[in-house]
């Protein structure tokens, strides 16, 4: 800092600066006593005072009081009034003692204020000095983190960069939507999809853009880190397709939600290819219904009509012929030809019941249920309803077969001992519920077939064709214990079939 006229004291001991003080005040007289004869008797204090403003500035308040005490002290001793005769002189000595002391203490008070002053300035200059080099390593501190941090950021800037890099060469289409469903990101393998370039995309509503049909709540997709699904959206043609959907949550450094990173695939095709085999798939099942029909009637109408006439025949023959051993060969081939009749008309049955065309899903029904109840041992309840109308062939059909591969399950896999059948329905649909209290099925497997059908067999699977054929589903759950299976069909909905005879008749006509 500049120096402003104020000088600085000396840095002395005590004691240094009190030997200081008694020599200036012994100089000072020294120096008036050999000045007198220039001087004169008056103004003998000239040199004092300087000693006194000496001591004050550079030794201190106590070296310089006793300063001004020695120099009053030797300035009255050596010039003392040695006459008491002259009055006025020793008074004017004694006044001007006086008058030098009061003006010593008010030297020796600015002096000491100014030296405090200097001091309270110099401990204020050397903290700042302190705080100065403090900030500057702080000042250093902070450049250096500074600069760690931005190579770091580089660094990862660049990582990102070959990440992205790669994730462009991904077929998948790969994109971020931010807490406000705002793409963030947006790779080339999703402008191939969509048609949107990344300048086009970043930015805008994820749902403006792609217009997604979601086939579960979001709600329940936010519950869980993770998600799989298919989803359906649109290019930016307006050509509707298929995805297969994986999200994961994006959370920031505090771990709170900041978006989702949504990687698609493209199935429009496996789509396309699925409906196409479920609708062979649906029309095989009809096909096969159509020929269980025609093979029953036939066993019924022309092999069981046979074993009937060979039954008869036999039975006249064995009134004829006496001999034992022959009667005995005759009853046996009655037998038998009674039992090839009964198992014909059981596979009959089976195969298609005439109940069913002709009587409806309810007579078809309560005689299906009560032979599996003597079959398999297992307790049955059938609850239909009281009054229950004729429906469409293809919807009892199908409600009969669903009733048949159902109870064969629960008497293959469940484990149980019970069953309840219950149908119930409106003038829209008609619901068919089997419930067993077997083992169930695990979580894992049931999460399968709720989502995808992979873990479906071939019985399962057929009876969700054949729903699936006439517009409606099929459901498996749990009932804790055992399993249900929930068959909804629509009623305003004709059937394939029936449509088809319709055409066949107005040809006709």
């Amino acid at each position: 800092m500049p120096d402003n006229g104020v000088r600085r004291p000396l840095h002395l001991n005590t004691a240094t600066r009190y030997v200081l003080a008694v020599a200036a005040a012994f100089l000072a007289i020294v120096l008036r006593v050999w000045l007198t004869p220039f001087l004169g008797d008056r103004n003998r204090f000239h040199t004092a005072w300087a000693a006194v403003a000496f001591c004050a500035w550079y030794c201190g308040l106590g070296p310089s009081i006793l300063a001004a005490l020695i120099s009053a002290f030797g300035v009255w001793f050596w010039f003392q009034t040695p006459d008491h005769s002259q009055v006025a002189l020793y008074r004017m000595d004694l006044w001007g003692t006086l008058v030098f002391l009061l003006f010593s203490a008010a030297i020796i008070a600015f002096g000491e204020a100014t030296r405090r002053a200097r001091a309270r300035t110099e401990r204020a200059e050397q903290s700042l000095r302190e705080s100065e080099a403090r900030l500057r390593l702080v000042n250093q501190d902070m450049l250096h983190e500074i600069q760690q941090r931005n190579a770091d950021l580089e660094r990862k800037t660049a990582k990102t960069m070959e990440q992205a890099r790669f994730l462009d060469l991904a077929n998948d289409a790969i994109f971020v939507r931010d807490a406000n469903d705002r793409i963030s990101y947006w790779n080339e393998g999703a402008g191939r999809l969509y048609g949107w370039t990344r300048e086009e995309a970043v930015g805008r509503l994820a749902d403006e853009l792609l217009r997604t049909v979601l086939l579960v709540p979001l709600s329940e997709i936010a519950q869980s880190d993770r998600w799989e699904g298919e989803l359906q959206q649109v290019r930016r043609d307006g050509s509707p397709i298929t995805v297969a959907s994986r999200w994961a949550i994006l959370r920031d450094d505090e771990g709170k939600f900041s978006g989702w990173l949504e990687i698609n695939t493209d199935i429009t095709a496996r789509k396309q290819l699925e409906e196409a085999a479920r609708r062979l798939t649906g029309r095989i099942l009809v096909l096969q219904d159509g020929e269980r029909r025609r093979i029953a009637r036939e066993l019924h109408d022309s092999l069981g009509q046979y074993l009937a006439s060979i039954k008869v025949n036999l039975d006249l023959l064995s009134r004829t012929v006496n001999d034992p051993q022959q009667n005995a060969l005759l009853s046996d081939c009655l037998n038998a030809t009674q039992q090839c009749l009964t198992e014909t008309r059981t596979i009959s049955h089976l195969l298609h019941p005439p109940l069913l065309d002709e009587a409806g899903f309810d007579c078809a029904a309560r005689w299906y249920v009560e032979g599996f109840a003597q079959r398999s041992g297992f307790e049955v309840e059938l609850d239909l309803p009281p009054q229950l109308s004729r429906l469409d062939r293809d919807v009892e059909t199908a409600l009969f077969r669903v009733l048949q591969e159902a109870l064969t399950n629960v008497h293959r896999h469940s484990g149980g001992s019970r069953v309840r059948i219950l149908l119930q329905g409106d003038a829209e649909q008609v619901q068919l519920e089997i419930t067993d209290n077997g083992r169930g099925i695990p979580q894992e497997r049931l999460y399968r077939l709720r989502n995808d059908g992979s873990a479906a067999g071939v019985g399962l699977a057929g009876m969700r064709e054949r729903v699936r054929e006439l517009g409606g589903s099929l459901r498996v759950a749990s009932a804790y214990p055992g399993t249900t299976v929930i068959a909804t069909i629509p009623l305003l909905q004709p059937s394939r079939q029936s449509a088809e005879e319709s055409n066949k008749g107005a040809s006709a006509a």
